[in-house]
């Protein structure tokens, strides 16, 4: 089963939506038992984003960690959504 960790800044507002987009999408394609979400603020999970399989973010991150990092600001402008859901998928099915 892969971890990901959905972030924001404070952990609670944009991160709770992209989580809810998150765990719906997971149903439609059939892998919402593959995948175990997690939701926290980036200064929380900076010490620990390497216990995750899969990170999106809707906060900048610091460059250290920015390769492991999908940006989830599509989930909240509503642009790229599909690109952003095949990069997750890819790395859900690796």
């Amino acid at each position: 089963m892969k971890k990901l960790l959905i972030m924001c800044g404070t952990g609670v507002a944009t991160s709770t939506v992209v989580t809810n987009k998150v765990r719906d999408w997971l149903d439609t394609q059939g892998l919402a038992s593959e995948v175990r979400l997690y939701q926290g603020k980036i200064a929380d999970e900076m010490g620990r984003i390497d216990e995750y399989d899969i990170v999106i973010s809707t906060t900048i991150v610091p460059p250290e960690i920015k390769e492991k990092v999908i940006m989830g600001l599509p989930l909240l402008t509503g642009m790229g959504v599909d690109e952003m859901f095949n990069t997750v998928k890819q790395q859900i099915t690796a």
